[in-house]
């Protein structure tokens, strides 16, 4: 039986926030996943959202039609993004009733111990507030680590251990861990048992494929947070796992 109030930290990637050709955001995407956040918010969940989507969001205004392999351009790129996948986040939360709250952060935030205490109270103070939802990125114009290794999903991970959250969620563009005959495993307790399924594959707008997403599960399991990985083009999942219905790929702890 799920708890009836959870801390959850759910992290979107940026195939699920693009468009079909990866240049811009679906705003229609954002606002039904706003829908579904906001949802759990109004019930009494605490929801910390960690976003990429920053430089698909910047390509257009740049005149680029896919993401650039140079590290400059993919910086240029989300510093031209982050404020249009924010002003996104804002109207389609704002219909809801709800506000928002940008943090950008680096994996040097979380490693220094001042500043990952001020990034913990900056966080549990907006949680406090029940009707602003913490929105997180890495700060890509700065750090590399997003650009080149992840989408964020570890990130995701270390923001689920700095708020000691119940349940970390992956909404990705497919729908879970898949075995070698393509078929979705509903339940993993042994994150090292199921390597061998992963395959390099991964979206043209995404930068991490679920190699970088299984790491983030053993991180997150390993402070005892357990995980979903479900897609994100699916309407209904996040309630349906809040609930403690079995969807995409469960990660338990216990």
């Amino acid at each position: 039986m799920a708890k009836r109030s959870q801390r959850i930290v759910l992290k979107f990637g940026s195939g699920i926030l693009s468009t079909e050709h990866g240049v811009g955001l679906s705003r229609r995407q954002i606002s039904r996943l706003a829908r579904e956040v906001s949802a759990l918010v109004h019930a009494g969940h605490e929801c910390i959202i960690v976003s990429s989507g920053a430089v698909a969001a910047g390509l257009a205004t740049l005149g680029l039609t896919a993401r650039p392999k140079e590290l400059a351009a993919k910086q240029a790129c989300a510093a031209v993004g982050q404020s249009q996948l924010m002003h996104a986040y804002a109207s389609a939360f704002g219909r809801e009733k709800l506000g928002v709250a940008q943090l950008l952060l680096t994996h040097n935030d979380l490693d220094s111990r001042t500043r990952h205490r001020n990034a913990r109270n900056t966080l549990l103070h907006l949680l406090s507030r029940h009707n602003v939802v913490p929105i997180i990125n890495e700060n890509d114009s700065v750090a590399v680590e997003e650009l080149n290794f992840g989408d964020n999903d570890r990130l995701s991970a270390e923001v689920a251990i700095l708020v000691e959250a119940d349940r970390l969620i992956i909404l990705t563009s497919v729908d879970g861990l898949q075995d070698s005959a393509g078929k979705v495993v509903s339940l993993v307790r042994d994150v090292s048992a199921v390597a061998s399924f992963v395959r390099s594959d991964k979206g043209h707008v995404s930068t991490g494929g679920m190699v970088t997403k299984l790491q983030a599960v053993q991180l997150a399991m390993k402070a005892g947070i357990p995980v979903n990985i479900v897609s994100g083009r699916k309407p209904g999942l996040l309630k349906a796992i809040v609930a403690g219905q079995r969807v995409g790929t469960h990660f338990p702890t216990r």
